[in-house]
């Protein structure tokens, strides 16, 4: 759900905010911060967000007839 109404506010997500490693942030408001917090100058970048991986398809439960035309 890239566009929910309801996002968690993370820093890693803020449209003021540049990601310096894995565990900061460059903010323009408030400096260097981590990344799990947020605070009231928050605006949500959706381009910022890295969606999660789908999960991979179980093909162990078709045999070779449903393949088969």
């Amino acid at each position: 759900m890239l566009f929910r109404k309801k996002m968690p506010r993370s820093c890693s997500y803020c449209m003021n905010a540049t990601k310096l490693n894995d565990d900061e942030v460059l903010c323009i408001k408030r400096g260097v911060r981590p990344i799990e917090k947020a605070c009231r100058k928050f605006i949500y970048d959706p381009c910022k967000r890295v969606p999660a991986k789908p999960k991979a398809s179980d093909f162990s439960k078709y045999d070779n007839e449903d393949y088969s035309l």
